[in-house]
């Protein structure tokens, strides 16, 4: 079976150049190709976190010259308000940065000990001029107090509820029969896309990413992490309805054989009528292959609902349900899950995902059967990893990269572990996580990095080798974009993983290297790159265009854009690359995606639940 489900940004691109479907969209008429917005950069600028610092955190910023600056150089913090400077300290020593901006010198300057609570700005002198960045705040948990509840708004704006999609979605037909089912629920995949994924690239088989499921389990696990901090947003019962609707759309999405139905295909047009249940090929041809197997979207829907059902809480449907659905599922895949791997092989994905499946079962049940299965899945990905760190994604060398999920191998053994109490077992995982975070230390500081970009390894034209972005030549054929999503996942993997085998007493409660791994991540989401770009929006002093959609939907305010990339044109991912214009291409930088604010709840969740 080959099922090649297309992603909603490819459907967008396919829109612009060819003008069927969607014609009243806004970038339908996009500008010229601009140039890079990095053309002219001034002398001196200063990169920072443009939204917020946790008073306890770790607080990087980058400067970024023309030319060298002098080692008796100072930064520092002013006042927002008054001007006066509260903090002064030095600067790290230069780097230069080739493969991204030859000729300009990059200085991280660490102001983690400055705590005072308020609105500040850094500035820097140079031959009698002052250099200031944006502003940004300072307080406790300033961070999620200001992007959670908008990231909760902003999963409510994408829900798939206009008028027309409830009446198309109660009887969507499924592709290649007769049969109609009922798929009301769920989101919007993208701020360009009103189509709903539990997966998508199936057919790619290395590279599937965690959609709507995700956003479920995503949403129930800061539910149960940081309670206190909700309350105190008064944001826990807004995101329990949130989650419980997502549950509620899952169970919909639960076929009477087992399996859930991968993708609620739009093709891209106005006429929700239109809508099919479909497998789909990477050119976007439909098929009736939209079985999903745990790597697809299956096992983390699995564990969505069986998590949810402990809140003995109902939606439309109940707490009992919930469990008994994701029992049921389970129950199929194990029996058919290689008929739905594209390839008929399971790999790293798969493992990972029933990891997070058995292991929430386990729990809600406290079943031998789950728990076997829980172990077996931990053993595998213990028998992944190599003596460098890297997990192997395949039976044979293929490293494990992932440009949505990175964190995920990491966040399952987590939670695999709060359960898990046997000893040689318990050691095995807390073993896996550990040279996996080593792993991410040592490839992120083993080239020029002044940003701490979170780098990879990866196969390359059977050639593995390190890189900042993944390799735009991959088994997708076409799919590469921003990578906000991995940031953010590998941030949580720092914090919750390190927790586990790296705990120390100061921010996160990790050590030092992974909270300032962890930091950098989510500083670099929200504008502390090399672009001054706030990937959130309407958050930060500069967003990317807003994208308009069908039925009422785009972007939305909390919503996570793409982001930067590898050099447009260059198959190895190698150089970077933002554009906000290219033709209809620009969806790859600038179109908010499902994943990326459910990694970045989690990276927030751990960063606020010590």
């Amino acid at each position: 079976m080959i099922r090649k489900p297309a992603t909603g940004s490819i459907g967008f691109a396919l829109i612009v150049f060819s003008c069927f479907g969607w014609g009243c969209l806004a970038l339908a008429q996009a500008p010229p190709e601009e140039k890079d917005p990095r053309t002219a950069p001034e002398d001196v600028v200063i990169h920072v976190n443009q939204v917020a610092y946790d008073r306890a955190a770790p607080k990087f910023a980058v400067v970024e010259t023309s030319k060298r600056l002098p080692e008796s150089s100072r930064i520092r913090a002013k006042d927002a308000v008054t001007l006066g400077t509260v903090w002064e300290g030095a600067l790290a020593r230069g780097q230069e940065c080739e493969e991204w901006f030859p000729g300009r010198f990059f200085y991280r300057a660490d102001f983690s000990s400055f705590k005072k609570a308020g609105h500040f700005r850094l500035a820097i002198d140079r031959i009698g001029k002052e250099y200031n960045s944006f502003d940004f705040e300072i307080g406790k948990n300033a961070l999620a107090t200001q992007t959670v509840p908008a990231i909760v708004q902003y999963y409510h704006h994408q829900r798939a509820s206009s008028p027309e999609e409830l009446k198309a979605d109660q009887h969507v037909l499924l592709y290649g029969s007769t049969n109609r089912v009922d798929v009301r629920g769920g989101w919007c995949d993208a701020s360009g896309d009103v189509s709903k994924y539990f997966s998508h690239l199936a057919y790619a088989n290395f590279m599937s990413p965690q959609q709507t499921p995700l956003v479920v389990w995503s949403m129930a696990n800061l539910v149960d992490t940081a309670p206190s901090l909700l309350d105190y947003m008064k944001a826990k019962t807004p995101l329990m309805d949130e989650a419980i609707y997502g549950a509620d759309y899952l169970m919909r999405s639960l076929s009477p054989d087992g399996y859930f139905y991968m993708t609620v295909f739009s093709y891209f047009k106005k006429d929700a009528e239109a809508r099919r249940v479909v497998g789909l090929l990477a050119d976007s041809k439909t098929t009736s292959d939209y079985q999903c197997a745990f790597r697809e979207g299956g096992g983390m829907a699995i564990a969505a609902l069986a998590r949810i059902s402990q809140w003995k809480k109902d939606g439309e449907f109940s707490a009992r349900q919930y469990l008994a659905g994701a029992e049921r599922a389970f129950a199929h895949l194990q029996a058919n899950n290689t008929k739905y791997d594209d390839d008929g092989k399971e790999n790293i994905i798969d493992d990972y995902c029933a990891l997070m499946a058995a292991s929430e079962l386990w729990m809600a049940t406290e079943q031998g059967v789950y728990r076997d299965e829980a172990r077996k899945r931990a053993k595998n990905l213990a028998g992944r990893i190599t003596p460098e760190g890297y997990f192997i994604a395949n039976e044979s060398n293929r490293p494990f990269w992932h440009a949505s999920d990175a964190g995920l191998p990491v966040i399952a053994l987590a939670r695999y572990l709060e359960r898990e109490d046997d000893p040689p077992s318990r050691e095995a995982a807390l073993g896996t996580i550990k040279k996996a975070l080593d792993y991410n230390l040592r490839v992120t500081s083993n080239a020029s990095n002044p940003f701490g970009y979170a780098r990879q390894t990866f196969m390359f034209r059977a050639q593995v080798r390190d890189g900042f972005f993944i390799p735009h030549e991959n088994e997708s054929g076409w799919w590469w974009q921003g990578e906000n999503a991995r940031l953010a996942s590998l941030a949580a993997a720092a914090i919750v993983g390190g927790r586990l085998v790296y705990p120390g007493p100061g921010a996160y409660g990790v050590k030092t290297d992974l909270a300032n791994f962890a930091g950098d991540q989510i500083a670099w989401i929200l504008g502390g790159n090399p672009y001054d770009m706030c990937f959130m929006f309407q958050f930060g002093k500069k967003n990317v265009p807003y994208m308009s959609s069908s039925f009422g939907h785009g972007s939305g305010r909390g919503g996570i854009s793409n982001g930067i990339t590898g050099k447009d044109g260059n198959p190895d991912g190698s150089g970077i690359d933002f554009k906000m214009h290219a033709n209809g291409n620009e969806w790859r930088w600038t179109e908010q995606w499902l994943p990326h604010s459910a990694w970045f709840l989690q990276a927030v969740a751990a960063m606020s639940s010590k």
